[in-house]
């Protein structure tokens, strides 16, 4: 895990992300997923980018099975934008750097 990037668990969800004091990128992937190691170099880059500003974390599916279905995450990669304990945008599959950088700007 970079640096800088919780990984966390369906046991440490709720705290981590819905009741962090920082906006949160949650980043929903598995090791099998070619577009979730494709994607991975650019949310560690954005991670040193915004940190500080915005807490970034990681939740494995394979290992997690309850947060993705709580948070109806039906495709991986798929990044929650979560600030003040509410989902404020998702997005799903290989994103450019730059639509991320958008959407965290939204949410910072």
């Amino acid at each position: 895990m970079a640096e800088g990037i919780l990984d966390i668990t369906d046991d440490t969800f709720e705290t981590e992300v819905m009741n962090a004091d920082l906006p949160v990128v949650v980043d929903f992937w598995a090791p099998w997923c070619g577009p979730c190691r494709a994607i991975g170099p650019i949310i560690e880059e954005l991670s040193g980018t915004y940190n500080g500003k915005v807490k970034f974390v990681k939740c494995n599916v394979d290992d997690n099975p309850l947060s993705p279905s709580r948070y109806e995450v039906r495709a991986i990669p798929t990044l929650l934008f979560v600030k003040g304990g509410e989902i404020v945008d998702t997005i799903t599959g290989m994103t450019a750097k730059a639509k991320l950088e958008e959407t965290i700007g939204k949410l910072i």
